[in-house]
């Protein structure tokens, strides 16, 4: 049970990070992502890794050499689908 207490908590924080971004019209800076994360800069790198890696978000940066993060296809159909499984965890009382 414990694990997979673990895995949803990393599935909420996924969520949390990336409806952030798009909560910010799609495009926020690595520090205030960061600060609305409530993360240890720690576990936010590991997740920002993560969500790179797997292709849910991707860095740009504008002609001035700011950075910013912005959500890809994969990141709004995560977010998608994670609303579809908080609808049946509702709908079935689990």
């Amino acid at each position: 049970m414990d694990k997979i207490r673990r895995k949803r908590e990393r599935l909420e924080m996924i969520f949390d990070i990336l409806n952030i971004i798009r909560q910010h019209h799609n495009s926020i800076k690595p520090t205030p992502l960061l600060r609305h994360s409530n993360l240890s800069s720690q576990s936010f790198s590991e997740y920002f890794n993560e969500l790179l890696e797997k292709g849910f978000i991707k860095e740009i940066t504008d002609e001035n050499g700011k950075k910013f993060i912005t959500l890809t296809d994969n990141g709004f159909k995560y977010l998608e689908k994670y609303k579809l499984i908080l609808g049946f965890i509702e709908e079935f009382e689990l």
